[in-house]
């Protein structure tokens, strides 16, 4: 395969072009002698698996304003972290957050281990966030692949090999076209092309700064790639959930097991989510109504669409599962998504009562 050097044409680009990010140390700072910090580097790359820029850019605001540092993170509760945390999804991410900057702040006197190989020994950083934290903030030459960079490369050289099938060779590409010079600015300029001129559909290629050295452009194929394997259909899910409500406004909730599906959130009280119709045994004794509608969500690996019940309950209601939570103290905003969809259906049948 031809061999192939961007860094210079790509880092002059990044250099002009620059997103700016609320974590990120641009271009101009950085030859400024600016660091970056690594405790928002590793943070921001948490937030951003499986998320938008977009839809982390308030998230990280947030915890940085209430956890300025990893010491900070790691002296949180766990209660108010996944409340934060809540509507980012992929729940699992925050656990290991916390498990991290505990490790950090316990057993590395506050300061993030400088390799990949070595950050890869922390709880919850798997190979792509241990090279981008080692790149960006430490100046290691550590390849960073995700979405936006597997789909650049894939177009650099015209890889037809479809995905997930191809992510072994693309990584491989991808550690050749790293530089040993500025490894961190050519990773996040990579990433950049790749949201703002490289993009899945309908790439500027007129403008795009690799342009020239670009095989999926020469052969006029750069739009179609990469190539993706045809996904499975996704299983539906069934449930119910309960909303229960004391006379003093108190609500019902519970803290989902910290294993598993929004581990650790809070959330209704309901039955499990089966592929078949589920048997519902309210959680308190009460007259309980089937609210109109049903909340539909979808995870990554199946849809689900869930019954809602509500009960106006007595002062003296004991439930067998859950517990009462004060009005005063109740913010819906503290719930996973799903379950904020359960409270806004929950909320409009019982104004109807």
């Amino acid at each position: 395969m031809r061999d192939v050097t961007i860094a210079p044409a790509l880092l002059a680009w990044y250099g002009r072009s620059a997103r700016v990010m609320p974590w990120r140390v641009g271009p101009e700072e950085r030859s400024a002698g600016v660091r970056p910090d690594p405790y928002r580097v590793w943070l921001s790359e948490v937030m951003l698996q499986q998320t938008t820029v977009a839809a982390v850019r308030d998230y990280f605001r947030r915890f940085i304003e209430r956890w300025p540092d990893v010491a900070a993170l790691a002296a949180a509760e766990d209660g108010e972290v996944m409340a934060e945390w809540a509507g980012l999804g992929y729940y699992a991410r925050a656990r290991n957050l916390l498990k991290c900057a505990r490790v950090v702040a316990g057993e590395h006197g506050g300061r993030f281990p400088e390799s990949r190989d070595a950050l890869l020994t922390l709880p919850g950083v798997g190979p792509y966030t241990a090279a981008a934290v080692a790149a960006i903030a430490f100046d290691e030459p550590a390849t960073v692949v995700d979405g936006n960079v597997e789909r650049v490369v894939a177009r650099l050289f015209a890889v037809e090999t479809p995905l997930p099938a191809a992510k072994p060779e693309l990584t491989a590409l991808a550690a050749r076209l790293t530089p040993r010079e500025r490894p961190g600015d050519f990773a996040q300029a990579m990433m950049d092309l790749g949201a703002t001129i490289c993009t899945p559909r309908s790439p500027a290629c007129g403008i795009c700064p690799v342009r020239s050295a670009c095989a999926g452009h020469a052969a006029g194929t750069a739009a179609s790639l990469p190539f993706k394997a045809a996904k499975a259909e996704k299983p539906t899910r069934r449930g119910v959930a309960f909303v229960g409500v004391r006379e003093d406004g108190a609500v019902l909730v519970e803290r989902r097991p910290e294993r598993g599906l929004l581990g650790g959130m809070l959330g209704w009280p309901g039955t499990d989510w089966a592929c078949s119709e589920p048997i519902s045994t309210p959680p308190a004794p009460g007259t309980w109504r089937m609210a109109a509608g049903e909340v539909r969500h979808t995870f990554t690996h199946f849809h689900l669409r869930l019954s809602v019940m509500t009960a106006r309950l007595p002062l003296d209601a004991a439930p067998d599962r859950g517990h009462f939570r004060p009005r005063a103290e109740f913010r819906p905003a503290d719930l996973p998504t799903v379950m904020r969809k359960v409270h806004d259906l929950a909320s409009a049948a019982m104004a109807d009562d």
